[in-house]
């Protein structure tokens, strides 16, 4: 028998970093959080295998899937079978709305892994389940992000401004949405302030009293253009969140030692 309507939120990527806290947010909101992951049986993208199983009784799908890339055929070919196979999957199930996280400026800067993030866009948005895709800023996980992709003593950092926001707040702003109608394209969703991506790597590195040779990088021709310009802070006025990257460095770092950005 399926469970009450409503009370059954699947999260594609539940295991991630934004993934985690919606899960943490939906149990606080009295919501019942279904893991879609390979750990919990789930293949998102080979045919969708334990699908239809996992979103029996579910009503909602938050698809917070991702994919670390800079290809844009592995970023499209990644959330095209991820999108088609939640939507298809969500039709049989009768899923009533599904969910998808963007980001903001996707649609202004031509990086490859963006191409992949405009194709589940697409897919969304022609797919036979009422939608909603938020799109929000960078997160201010985003710094370390960086760092990682790069072996000490350098930190190759390019130039770009963003306005992070915290990757709590973003799950918080997803467990409002799905738990409302179907609205399709949401207000963007951004942190309250602008920041200089070099600038905020060097802070958490000072944080971390880790010493690292920061070499900021600017991305050639409009990709450039757009990064170092407003290509990637927020139109128009939707909600901004509270916490500063300064007050998540004080709070999750200082105090909490190195944030985990890591999640499956």
């Amino acid at each position: 028998m399926k469970a009450r309507a409503g009370k059954r939120v699947a999260v594609a990527g539940g295991t991630g970093l934004v993934g985690r806290y919606v899960v943490e947010e939906l149990v606080a909101a009295g919501r019942e959080p279904v893991v879609l992951s390979r750990s919990r049986g789930v293949d998102l993208v080979a045919g969708g295998a334990g699908l239809d199983a996992a979103l029996d009784g579910v009503d909602v799908v938050v698809d917070v899937s991702n994919v670390t890339t800079m290809s844009a055929r592995k970023s499209v070919a990644f959330f095209d079978a991820v999108g088609r196979n939640l939507l298809d999957a969500g039709e049989r199930a009768g899923v009533r709305h599904h969910v998808a996280l963007s980001i903001v400026g996707i649609d202004r800067v031509g990086l490859g892994y963006y191409r992949g993030k405009l194709r589940q866009e697409d897919v969304v948005r022609g797919g036979p389940v009422p939608w909603t895709v938020l799109r929000a800023t960078q997160f201010h996980e985003f710094a370390e992000q960086t760092l990682e992709r790069v072996p000490k003593p350098f930190a190759v950092v390019p130039r770009m401004r963003t306005q992070p926001i915290a990757a709590r707040e973003v799950a918080q702003h997803l467990v409002k949405l799905a738990t409302g109608p179907a609205q399709g394209m949401a207000p963007d969703l951004a942190g309250p302030r602008v920041e200089q991506l070099v600038d905020m790597v060097r802070r958490l590195l000072r944080v971390r009293g880790e010493r690292r040779v920061v070499v900021p990088v600017r991305m050639p021709g409009a990709v450039g253009a757009a990064m170092t310009g407003d290509g990637q802070l927020p139109v128009g006025g939707g909600a901004r969140g509270r916490q500063t990257f300064e007050e998540w460095l004080a709070r999750d770092v200082t105090r909490g030692g190195r944030p985990s950005v890591r999640g499956g």
